[in-house]
């Protein structure tokens, strides 16, 4: 079969039968492409997390769901991969399930899912609505601990929330933009990737409240609804630069940034300041070319430590160590990129 693997171990990874396993690595058929890429995925997981395993570690299996672009959960998942030798000597192993976009729906019914075959912990980026909420009340009723991450469901049954303060990083996007852009005239476009997370509310919030204070006539213009995806936020970009000529400046809370570089450069404008979030491919090209002129980052590594010891002490593995800050935000520009990114061009 290529791998090491029992079908016991791989069929717990995927979160499907034994049966279905062995349909699949037997080529037997009756199994649904999607079900077959599953499989493969889970032996591919496994692959990446194999070192991780000591023998008398504790094994703790963590499903991480989120709804974002392909660009963020490969950072989350490289992040967290390379955060497991940390959680020695237990072991961390990690189911994902990324969507792009999707409705409510299609999450309820992935989190019911765990919730109906177990899990050690949940890892979750989702919009804060109602049946989500509900749905993670039926995971911690099932004894399964929630903790949200980037963006929070603070109405939910959720056992803790990992990653920066949201409104704290809009208001410092506020005031770099009003420093680079001083008195010069000029509109401020707020990218927007959907309106139902708490976080990207949070981050405008906390952008136009500072924004307010020190330029209270400086008009805001908003897109929203892409999802962070390159070829809606392209065109919901450009639309907007069209209406508006006077816009010279942008602050992305959802990213799709190459997307709206790309808008303003069909156009033949250049945006005075871009403050974007996030040192993922996309920004870290972008800020070297300097395309963009600032990221607001945080350690994902940390965060994903962070909330995978959340979870091990909900099992009482790891000693109670009372309420933590936000993850610090840091302003990156050209000259400050983390030596890890660095290497990494």
């Amino acid at each position: 079969m290529g791998h090491p693997y029992t079908i016991r171990e791989i069929a717990r990874q995927a979160g499907l039968s034994q049966a279905t396993v062995d349909r699949v690595l037997n080529h037997r058929g009756g199994v649904r492409e999607s079900t077959a890429r599953e499989v493969h995925q889970a032996i591919r997981d496994l692959d990446r997390q194999r070192t991780q395993v000591r023998i008398g570690g504790r094994t703790f299996m963590i499903d991480i769901v989120m709804q974002t672009p392909a660009r963020f959960s490969t950072a989350v998942r490289d992040a967290l991969e390379a955060e497991l030798p940390s959680l020695h000597p237990a072991v961390v192993r990690s189911r994902f399930h990324f969507r792009e976009t999707c409705p409510p729906s299609e999450l309820v019914r992935v989190l019911d899912r765990i919730a109906r075959r177990g899990s050690q912990g949940v890892i979750l980026k989702a919009p804060d609505l109602p049946e989500i909420t509900d749905a993670v009340g039926r995971l911690v009723a099932a004894g399964i601990p929630v903790v949200t991450l980037v963006t929070d469901l603070p109405g939910s049954a959720r056992l803790a929330y990992v990653g920066i303060d949201n409104r704290a990083a809009g208001a410092t996007a506020a005031y770099l933009l009003d420093q680079w852009l001083r008195d010069r005239p000029g509109h401020v476009l707020v990218t927007i990737s959907r309106g139902f997370f708490r976080g990207e509310e949070e981050r405008e919030m906390g952008f136009r409240g500072a924004l307010r204070m020190t330029c209270p006539d400086r008009t805001v213009v908003e897109v929203t609804d892409s999802d962070g995806l390159d070829a809606s936020q392209r065109d919901l970009v450009l639309a907007a630069l069209e209406q508006d000529p006077d816009i010279n400046a942008v602050y992305s809370v959802g990213g799709g940034n190459a997307a709206t570089v790309e808008a303003f450069a069909t156009l033949g404008r250049d945006p005075a300041v871009f403050i974007a979030h996030d040192l993922d491919q996309d920004n870290t090209r972008l800020l070297r070319e300097r395309r963009i002129s600032a990221v607001l980052h945080h350690d994902l590594r940390q965060d994903m430590r962070h909330a995978c010891q959340t979870v091990m002490r909900a099992h009482g593995a790891l000693p109670e160590e009372g309420p933590r800050p936000p993850s610090p935000i840091q302003v990156v520009t050209p000259f400050n990129l983390p030596p890890g990114v660095v290497a990494e061009g």
